[in-house]
């Protein structure tokens, strides 16, 4: 990494005093002016080095901005002043980078919980925020964070990936993308599943973007992470509690304001505590077409995972395999492969015997070699594909469309 422009003592604090003074956020000329104005610089090279230097120093992550500005970065993670690690879509790698010292780490914490309006210091040492310029923070203090402040920043992709997109990289195998069109298509309510940086939210943008621009889509998040490539779509963000315990507005709450929106899809960005209660009745209250992620290992495992969530809002088992059953259709699941995330699984849901089940209809390798499982034919009929008969493979390379095994059907 290229040795950073030296700011003069005192400059960056006559840059945070003025643009204070303003009241708005300066633009890259205008932020260029200042600094010439404020710091001397008479070479032009000098100033437009000089001035990135400061832009990220004042509005942006600082050090750390040069690697989220990399294409392909995808997380950048502070363990302390020299243990800065980057993922560049290879798994996380080491970088050469010096922070300082513990305080100067703390600070620049600080400031980018501030940057997304939320505190952080002694009596709020963790925060989770939505940055200026889309990414997501999430910061801890100590004594929460024993060794240091830590840091995670995640970044925002300028816009969401179209399925075809998904498919040349290798995400989404070209049959399964028919199905996915064909769920989406037919209003299927679906379950994004998945391990923590697989994918769920780039699938789930993608797959809203593949929703008709005469539906409204309410997106219900922690923190706005999706963005999808369409017309109408508003947000609700959860509120956490200010450190007196006054003003939150929680996930399960932002669901049933949702109800009064007049939606057309609602949508969870994640479902990881008591929302799964809301969501569930959401759903079953003919708002179909909506979706949410979860964590899970395998579409299997989602039964066990929902359980565990709905026993947070006090349902039982049959009383989640009964809401369950009726308000999700179909299970997506992915796995990262080294630096491969993919779809590798679609479910069935219904209810068993011995209460919700999520069935595999579809295996997917990280080749891309399909392999339909025993419930196949039955998922397909219901939601108009053309099935591929059971124990056939069919790999990335096969066509899509006209006598390709799996299509979508009339609809």
């Amino acid at each position: 990494m290229a040795e950073p422009a030296r700011i003069p003592d005192g400059l960056l604090a006559r840059v945070r005093q003025r643009v204070a003074g303003q009241g708005t956020m300066p633009g890259v000329a205008e932020l260029g002016a200042l600094v010439r104005d404020l710091g001397g610089v008479l070479g032009e090279q000098d100033l437009v080095a000089l001035a990135a230097v400061v832009r990220a120093e004042v509005v942006g992550a600082g050090p750390l901005q040069a690697l989220l500005d990399e294409p392909g970065v995808s997380d950048v993670l502070v363990n302390g002043p020299r243990s800065v690690w980057v993922d560049r879509g290879r798994g996380l790698e080491a970088c050469d980078v010096d922070l300082g010292d513990a305080a100067r780490v703390r600070a620049l914490a600080v400031r980018l919980a501030a940057a997304g309006g939320q505190r952080l210091d002694d009596a709020a040492p963790v925060a989770d925020a939505r940055l200026p310029d889309g990414s997501r923070l999430h910061a801890v203090l100590p004594p929460v964070a024993g060794d240091g402040a830590l840091i995670s920043l995640r970044t925002l992709r300028p816009r969401a990936f179209t399925l075809t997109e998904l498919v040349a990289a290798g995400s989404v195998a070209p049959l399964v993308a028919e199905v996915l069109e064909a769920l989406v298509a037919r209003r299927a309510n679906l379950l994004v599943s998945g391990a923590t940086g697989s994918g769920k939210t780039t699938l789930l943008s993608c797959l809203l973007s593949l929703v008709p621009p005469d539906e409204r889509i309410v997106c219900i998040e922690e923190a706005g992470e999706l963005g999808p490539d369409h017309p109408h779509v508003v947000r609700l963000l959860a509120r956490r509690p200010n450190v007196e315990g006054a003003g939150e507005v929680d996930l399960a709450a932002l669901v049933r304001h949702a109800l009064r929106m007049r939606p057309d899809r609602i949508v969870l960005g994640e479902c990881r505590g008591a929302e799964v209660r809301e969501v569930l009745t959401a759903l079953n209250t003919g708002h179909d077409g909506g979706c949410a992620t979860v964590h899970a290992n395998a579409v299997e495992d989602v039964p066990a995972r929902l359980t565990a969530l709905a026993a947070l809002a006090g349902l039982s088992d049959d009383a989640l395999a009964a809401q369950a059953a009726s308000a999700l259709h179909a299970v997506v699941h992915l796995r990262r492969d080294g630096g491969l995330r993919y779809v590798a699984q679609v479910g069935a849901v219904r209810r068993g015997p011995t209460g919700l089940v999520v069935e595999r209809v579809l295996g997917i390798g990280p080749d891309g070699v399909v392999s339909p499982g025993p419930g196949w034919a039955g998922f397909a009929g219901r939601w108009g594909i053309a099935a591929v008969g059971h124990g056939a493979a069919v790999g990335h390379g096969a066509a899509v469309g006209h006598g390709a095994a799996v299509g979508r059907g009339a609809r």
